[in-house]
């Protein structure tokens, strides 16, 4: 009995551990998206749905295709794990060198994609058929050094995160996120158009991202310089990110194709269809943000360090907990967002520039991205589960298969659903992709989940959401007819705050009721940080 006791108790442990380190960075991210919303509430009322916003949206989507391919995932997937060795082996010497030597390749290498990317702009955005053509070449041109800044970001983050420090890198998006907003108001009287404000704010607030990380990486003794190309090549750890990597750029580029088709197929199907994708898009990247990645990013090198000694136990506790923890949180906020997506996108976007059209088109792309949010979620926590063993294939095969699945869906939905299509395949996909880990997760001898109790879990909180949610369809017309005509943050602001006050105090009474486990793991933190 007492063996048993204390299995069950290790599991609310392990859930409160992984929110406990993830909840300073989450803070941070929480900050940051409120932040990223303000941005595009910014870019709502300059920019709308028009033709100059699908510009920007384009311009700004190449330069982080790039960074997405060759930046974040890289260092998530190749350059951690292997950065966590060198620092096990505590030969600070070997170390140095290494990273010396990964920063000398990015450099280099992200310095040549820069450029081409200058030169190319024209060819790129042709594939997109904006109505605005010359303008976003312009804006391209602007933007494409982002990705050299964001990318060496990416790198002291990196760095950072296997030191297990993450506030620093917390830190990069806000202000990334402040100098976009203060450039677009105080720089748009003195350009041509908004959007080249607001250009200059992402160019400006990428340099700024990747400044402010590195004295935290000094101060940590992580120093490197300069070196050779051809010694930079041929470092054995250098090599092994490559190797690492190779696999994982096929399957980063396939998601990068999803986004280009995407927003091609966006492009080709009405003005305003990529710009309400995209504003879509960062209602539901405002959630994941928050949560997937926070716990994710925290996940990984722990991951890591246990694949590394074998602590295959505390792996298994460690990543059902992150699953449990992400459904906790995204299914309930997907239930919520479908009642009220109207309202949120209202009080939000709808200004000067942000029309009833904007709205409608936005609404009907955010109802079914927020359908597969939950998918992206988990595979944001899978994900580093293969990496963490320095598994790249399994995870590329898995986007691959998903890539195909989306670019077949989009081009049949875009014509009978337009955006809403493009949103619906991508949901269907994610589904696809999440479907795909979970079966190569079992494969794996060393990773040995329950397999009842994930789907068992998932299911009751799909029950308590969906109880909780009822209330609010038939209290809704009521409190927004009480408070209509009263100004937008008013007419929509408050029946929002009060339906979410109904919905949060049914659901967590309900897991109260339950006696759920996460739930109690939670409030056991705040209450000891409360002492």
């Amino acid at each position: 009995m007492e063996k048993e006791a204390e299995k069950t108790s290790s599991v609310p442990q392990t859930a409160a551990s992984l929110v406990k380190k993830s909840s300073a960075l989450s803070l941070l991210t929480l900050v940051s998206r409120v932040l990223g919303l303000l941005r595009e509430m910014t870019k709502a009322s300059f920019l709308g749905t028009t033709a100059l916003s699908d510009a920007f949206s384009v311009a700004f989507l190449l330069p982080n295709l790039f960074r997405r391919l060759f930046a974040e995932g890289s260092i998530a997937v190749a350059f951690i794990p292997t950065y966590k060795e060198h620092l096990l082996e505590n030969n600070r010497e070997k170390t140095r060198e290494f990273l010396s030597c990964i920063f000398t390749f990015l450099t280099f290498f992200v310095t040549l994609m820069v450029v081409a990317g200058i030169l190319v702009a024209p060819f790129l955005v042709r594939l997109f058929g904006v109505q605005e053509y010359n303008e976003t070449v312009f804006l391209t041109r602007v933007m494409f050094p982002f990705l050299g800044f964001i990318s060496l970001a990416a790198l002291f983050q990196g760095v950072l995160n296997s030191l297990h420090i993450f506030t620093p890198s917390g830190l990069a998006p806000i202000l990334l996120n402040i100098i976009t907003i203060l450039s677009t108001y105080f720089l748009s009287r003195y350009t041509a158009n908004p959007a080249r404000a607001m250009s200059i704010g992402v160019l400006v607030g990428g340099f700024l991202s990747m400044a402010i990380q590195l004295p935290f990486v000094i101060k940590q003794g992580q120093s490197f310089f300069f070196t050779s190309l051809k010694r930079a090549i041929s470092n054995p750890g250098t090599q092994k990110v490559l190797r690492l990597i190779s696999p994982t750029i096929i399957g980063m580029a396939a998601y990068q194709i999803n986004d280009l088709v995407s927003t091609a197929l966006g492009g080709r199907a009405g003005e305003g269809v990529v710009s309400s994708l995209q504003y879509s898009l960062r209602l539901q990247e405002l959630i994941l943000g928050v949560f997937a990645v926070s716990i994710g990013t925290v996940l990984l090198p722990s991951l890591a360090e246990y694949a590394k000694s074998s602590q295959w136990e505390a792996y298994n506790k460690r990543l059902l907990s992150s699953i449990n923890i992400i459904t906790l949180i995204t299914i309930p906020i997907t239930f919520f967002a479908l009642a009220q997506g109207q309202s949120l996108i209202r009080l939000l976007f709808q200004s000067r520039s942000f029309d009833e059209t904007s709205v409608q088109l936005t609404l009907s792309a955010f109802t079914f991205h927020m359908l597969g949010m939950f998918f992206i979620a988990l595979n944001r926590i899978l994900a580093p589960a293969f990496y963490a063993q320095s598994d790249t294939k399994s995870p590329t095969i898995a986007g691959i298969i998903s890539m195909i699945v989306n670019i077949i869906l989009a081009a049949v939905l875009v014509g009978p659903m337009r955006g809403a299509g493009i949103a619906l395949a991508l949901s269907l996909a994610s589904a696809v992709n999440t479907f795909l880990l979970l079966v190569f997760l079992r494969k794996n001898p060393n990773i040995t989940l329950d397999s009842s109790s994930v789907p068992i879990y998932v299911l009751k909180i799909i029950i308590i959401a969906g109880l909780a949610v009822i209330p609010i369809h038939y209290l809704s017309p009521t409190i927004e007819a009480f408070f209509a005509n009263k100004g937008r943050f008013i007419s929509y602001g408050i029946p929002l705050g009060i339906n979410l006050f109904v919905f949060l105090f049914i659901g967590i009474a309900l897991l109260v009721v339950s006696r759920d486990r996460y739930l109690n793991s939670l409030v056991n933190m705040f209450k000891k940080r409360g002492r």
